[in-house]
């Protein structure tokens, strides 16, 4: 297209050149000027238009993603953003730009190849059966199709002009929830093998005044520490190399605020994440145009990938969404997707419990069992948790130096096995669950003694642990049979067995498969192993809910969460802490997903540790038996609390009011579609001297029109409420002035439910 402007515009300047030396009459010159300077302005669009051989929006009831095709067949992103009210008017876009040269025409690429005319990142490296490393994709054809009632399909196959290499991009949109899924698929037909070097899920491209990224670091016990800041030129990378366990100091979640870092209410902003258990790299530059590309998938680190002649590499989906009204909508938006179209059971129950790993560690027995399975009974929750330490005969698991690969039930601590403490936890009234670490071992341990081919790590490099533990090698199919068959040999044995905890605390060193002919394709091949396994179990045991543990938030994504009903956000249960870290991970996974416990960490009263766990899924891991009666008390009147207002925490939209980071008091409000009911969390996160609640708390989602009673609920036996039950305010009121919850020192958490009064 610039060819054709450069020459056009050639031509136009010798034409008016030659007119001014050959024609004398004035008048004539000045009429012919302005004809030929009107045929251009006529002429230049409309070959611009024609050059633009094909317009390929995706939309959903907001947004659009807007790709164009020109006379070169390169396919080019030329808009992102609120989708316009005339689709036919995508296509003129381009013209309305006037930015520095794009000496390559690629910058805008839909899916940037490398080692041709780019000069910039690239989403795709290749060396070709020829040993060539160029490669060029161009636009072949595209199709659209209706997954179901709100779900498309988009495919764009782009096929090199000289190799026989293709690429075919996936849009998979949801109407809806504005929410874009997107993946690619690499195929060729050359003689012989192609190397990938790079193999990205997504490209993107965004314009705007300027770029903040809001993206997270952390460790264990100090998950989703949040970090704001403005996008500059160079490359910004977010990734993983830790094999599993990938998100212990990265996470894969990011936004992205366009002009402005976006307020809760506020500001544009795209949410993304990697769908992708294992090592993933994300790509931010800043062009020369001052534009943003973004290019996301695995992380090819170490992983240059063999491909076949004929054979599919499929690489993870790229999720993302966008808002102009800022972070809560685009939450809410991201939320409604994953409950109804991601989470296994998305739009199910979930079980309260109370676990014993705080209470006992590993020292337990069938009394000591029994003990607590009374407890469950007695404190009102639906399952008790056995947790670490039931296994290991040979090498018992009484620490975590032995045992760990050795699925047997210990027989000095449970002589009459799994099934007898499920039949008592039946006879006691609630169902029982247990905890495995099935992708690890113990060099202690009889499976190492047995497959130590089965363990990864190198053959000539000294062992190094995490937690006195490696991983097993889950890119061998052996050990996937091992692996399921564990889960299935539980099920088979104890039927009745009603939940699982998935744990996995360990990276991977010395990265080293025995099995693995081509070590390159080790980091990718074992988390298709691991959803292989899990693909397996869902078939098999469909309903079962299981919890993704990875030594607290080290393994939470979407690609993992399709298989889980549930996650465990962090070993750090300090109530304040995880007021924190259940804020920042509300934005990206609704409530249903988050595993919150009582437990004895931190120095807030029990009330403000049992408010703080009910944001979510709530579950105990404390001992009972050592509560206080009123403790007790308070705690039986809790659960029944949560158990009538969970739906609508698991299933409502969240608002989240107050932002704990800079303000004394933090406030998170849900509440159920038909804004007729919800409830409003509040907490005191400053300890000086006087703080708390100054001024009202502006509620949001409600409807104006409506008029609301706001009575505190979960109060603490023998305590009043200062809060008049009998008021009633409207929306409008509520949302524009607020309502004071009167956090203060001495009452440090405060739980509302408002209902409609008419």
């Amino acid at each position: 297209m610039k060819v054709i402007n450069f020459f056009l515009s050639l031509f136009r300047q010798a034409f008016l050149d030659n007119l001014k030396m050959n024609i004398t009459n004035k008048t004539t010159k000045r009429l012919l000027i302005g004809l030929i300077m009107m045929l251009s302005g006529i002429l230049l669009p409309a070959i611009t238009v024609l050059a633009q051989t094909a317009t390929i929006p995706v939309e959903t009831a907001n947004n659009a993603l807007v790709m164009q095709v020109n006379a070169n067949k390169d396919l080019s992103i030329e808009y992102f953003g609120l989708k316009l009210a005339n689709a036919g008017e995508y296509s003129q876009i381009p013209g309305t730009y006037r930015q520095a040269a794009d000496y390559t025409g690629l910058y805008n690429s839909a899916y940037t190849p490398s080692g041709s005319r780019n000069l910039l990142e690239p989403a795709i490296t290749v060396t070709h059966a020829d040993g060539n490393n160029s490669l060029d994709l161009r636009y072949v054809s595209h199709k659209v199709s209706e997954v179901s009632d709100g779900v498309s399909l988009l495919s764009i196959l782009l096929r090199d002009p000289v190799y026989n290499f293709e690429v075919t991009l996936y849009y998979k949109s949801y109407f809806k929830e504005d929410v874009i899924e997107q993946w690619s698929s690499v195929r060729h037909h050359e003689k012989g093998n192609v190397i990938l070097y790079k193999y990205a899920s997504a490209n993107l491209y965004l314009k705007a005044d300027s770029y903040w990224l809001r993206q997270y670091h952390g460790d264990w016990a100090k998950e989703m520490q949040p970090e704001e800041t403005r996008v500059t030129h160079g490359i910004k990378t977010l990734d993983s190399k830790l094999g599993t366990r990938t998100n212990l100091f990265q996470p894969s979640v990011f936004m992205i605020s366009l002009d402005k870092p976006a307020t809760e209410d506020e500001g544009s902003v795209l949410y993304g994440s990697v769908e992708w258990s294992g090592n993933f790299r994300v790509d931010l530059e800043t062009d020369p145009q001052d534009n943003l590309r973004i290019i996301a998938g695995m992380n090819n680190y170490a992983s240059p990938y063999t491909l076949k002649p004929g054979e599919d590499f499929v690489t993870p989906a790229f999720l993302y969404t966008f808002s102009d009204k800022g972070k809560g909508d685009a939450s809410r938006k991201l939320h409604s997707w994953a409950r109804n179209y991601k989470l296994a059971d998305g739009k199910g129950s979930r079980l309260t419990l109370l676990n014993n790993w705080e209470s006992t560690y590993f020292d337990f027995n069938e009394t000591k069992l029994a003990e607590l399975l009374r407890d469950t009974k007695k404190l009102g929750v639906d399952l008790f948790l056995l947790d670490d330490g039931w296994f290991g005969n040979k090498y018992p698991r009484n620490d975590d130096h032995a045992g760990l690969g050795d699925w047997q039930e210990n027989r000095q601590k449970l002589p009459n096995g799994i099934s007898s403490l499920v039949k008592e936890a039946q006879a006691a009234g609630v169902k029982f669950g247990i905890w495995i670490e099935p992708e690890m071992v113990n060099p202690k341990s009889e499976l190492y003694e047995k497959h130590p081919d089965w363990v990864i790590k190198q053959p000539k490099r000294d062992e190094y642990y995490f937690r006195n533990q490696l991983v097993l090698d889950l890119s061998n199919p052996r050990v996937q049979d091992f692996v399921f068959n564990i889960v299935d040999n539980l099920f088979t044995k104890t039927p009745d067995l009603a939940y699982i905890k998935w744990d996995c605390n360990a990276v991977i060193y010395n990265a080293y498969s025995s099995w693995q002919k081509n070590q390159s394709h080790f980091y990718i091949s074992y988390v298709e192993g691991l959803y292989n396994v899990l693909k397996r179990i869902r078939a098999k045991y469909p309903t079962v809910p299981m919890m993704l543990c990875s030594g607290g938030g080290g393994r939470v994504d979407y690609g993992a969460l399709q298989y889980f009903t549930e996650f465990w956000p962090s070993d750090n249960t300090d109530p304040l802490e995880r007021i924190f870290m259940q804020w920042e991970y509300s934005y990206f996974y609704p409530a249903i997903t988050s595993s919150n416990h009582v437990t004895d960490w931190g120095k807030q009263p029990l009330k403000f540790r049992v408010d703080a766990a009910m944001m979510g899924k709530l579950g105990f891991d404390i001992v009972v038996s050592k509560l206080s009666a009123k403790d007790l008390e308070f705690v039986q009147n809790a659960v029944k609390t949560y158990d009538s207002v969970r739906e609508i925490i698991w299933q409502g939209d969240q608002y989240r009011l107050s932002d704990p980071t800079n303000s004394s008091v933090a406030s998170i409000l849900y509440t159920d579609g038909d804004k007729k009911t919800g409830v409003v969390f509040n907490y005191l996160v400053n300890n000086r001297y006087d703080h708390g609640n100054k001024t009202p708390v502006r509620f949001r989602g409600l409807d104006p029109a409506k008029r609301y009673r706001v009575k505190e609920i979960n109060m603490y036996p023998g305590e009043t409420s200062p809060v008049n039950a009998d008021l009633t305010y409207s929306g409008d009121f509520l949302m524009k002035i607020g309502f004071n919850p009167m956090v203060n020192s001495g009452r440090t958490s405060v739980v509302l439910k408002f209902e409609a009064a008419d």
